[in-house]
């Protein structure tokens, strides 16, 4: 039976039923278009440093947090392996390219190199996902948690293929068309457009019949499996475009620094991802890039903050651990969360002060 069978009918009303109303702005409300605009012309008022190092790196790691969003916002699994895939899309770009260690990477062309990385990554996360669908709850982030850590010692460990501790280094960069596309403006162009590509892909899937299906099959899977819908294979269908997401951006990845190592898969990085998503908003395709933005400030300029008002500076993370739980703490859904209720109370007293004007 089709994964989107009926799904018109049968789960169009109840989705949109139990979505909440869309606050955020929409792409034709015109703050998106600022934003879009702002991104667009960063290069004209963003030096090198802020262009790849805060503005790249937000909507490379935004990326793969969008890919844990997607699970978790509409198919309610959270995925702790989605910085997993990227890592194993990284190496096979590595792997397959050229780099520095020519005894490991064949030597492939880029454009040959990455549909090969991207094709087998994505495998590598459906399989995990189709293992992961077979468990609820706990389960279903424990068994995500053990294929990242067993990757992550498998690749500290082979020496064959990923170099062990040390990584691969100096991998190889596309260059094409008189243009060398690593260069700080060019490389911030392709981030953006694989990033809007992928959050658009996003939102259209979360209206089309499999995403509605999906939402369906999050909220009430016994419903949807006497209405003769596949729950698991609607669920691995989810984990495939879900790891396509996340291997597009281990490549952008292994490209902005040109190395990937054991320590790029660490189980505290695929942690930082679920910090990142669940931050920003985990039910909508902005939040993570919004969870990003803030992870990447905090990261980037904290030290300094700790280093000039006498701390270590290497506690960093505790800021980053005090306004996770910050935010958890007065927002269930984040950043966005916290927007919405800060428009739904003027909005309220906009109401309450025309009523009494009256």
């Amino acid at each position: 039976m089709s994964l989107a069978h009926d799904s018109r009918i049968a789960v169009r009303p109840a989705a949109l039923a139990q979505r909440p109303a869309r606050i955020w702005p929409e792409i034709n409300h015109p703050a998106a278009w600022i934003v879009a605009v702002i991104l667009v012309i960063m290069p004209l008022i963003a030096n090198g440093f802020f262009l790849i190092e805060i503005f790249a790196s937000t909507l490379i790691l935004g990326t793969m947090a969008l890919s844990l969003m997607f699970l978790a916002g509409y198919g309610g699994m959270v995925s702790l392996m989605q910085l997993t895939i990227a890592g194993f899309s990284a190496y096979m770009v590595a792997v397959f390219g050229i780099s520095g260690n020519a005894n490991i990477s064949l030597g492939w062309p880029w454009w040959l190199a990455v549909p090969m990385a991207l094709a087998l990554a994505t495998a590598f996360g459906t399989l995990g996902g189709a293992l992961a669908v077979r468990t609820e709850g706990i389960y279903t982030i424990m068994i995500t948690l053990a294929i990242g850590a067993a990757f992550y010692y498998f690749t500290n460990q082979n020496w064959a293929i990923f170099n062990g501790h040390t990584g691969i280094n100096t991998v190889a960069t596309p260059h094409f068309w008189g243009v060398n596309w690593r260069a700080d403006i060019p490389f911030y162009y392709i981030v953006l457009a694989a990033a809007a590509l992928c959050y658009f892909a996003v939102e259209y899937l979360s209206r089309a019949p499999f995403g509605l299906a999906l939402q369906g099959v999050r909220d009430n899977p016994r419903r949807m499996a006497a209405l003769g819908f596949n729950v698991n294979a609607h669920r691995v269908a989810a984990y495939a475009v879900a790891s396509f997401i996340a291997a597009l951006a281990g490549v952008l990845q292994v490209w902005n620094y040109r190395q990937i190592s054991p320590g790029s898969v660490s189980v505290g990085a695929c942690i930082d991802v679920l910090i990142i998503a669940v931050v920003g908003g985990i039910t909508r395709p902005i939040g993570p890039f919004i969870g990003a933005l803030i992870f990447v400030l905090l990261r980037t300029f904290a030290l300094d903050f700790l280093v000039r008002i006498g701390l270590d500076g290497n506690r960093f993370r505790l800021l980053i651990g005090l306004g996770f739980l910050a935010i958890v703490f007065w927002s269930s859904d984040g950043v966005i969360g916290l927007w919405q209720r800060w428009r739904q109370h003027r909005g309220a007293d906009r109401s309450g002060g025309g009523r009494r004007h009256g």
